[in-house]
């Protein structure tokens, strides 16, 4: 995944208190998931992601 989709997508979930899954982006929340830089809530009726301070620090740093 390029630094750009990764800020664009993250910058998403930082707008939210919970950023909802975007259908078709499985996939790349599950990666920055792994990476570090979200946390996925499975649990709701739609599932929804947060950011982690991992993500927040790429952010700044980006």
């Amino acid at each position: 995944m390029e630094n750009e989709e990764i800020k664009r997508i993250l910058e998403t979930v930082e707008q939210q208190v919970s950023s909802s899954i975007l259908g078709g982006m499985e996939e790349a929340y599950e990666e920055l998931e792994r990476l570090g830089y979200i946390l996925i809530h499975p649990d709701s009726a739609h599932p929804s992601a947060t950011i982690t301070q991992k993500g927040e620090d790429f952010l700044e740093n980006y």
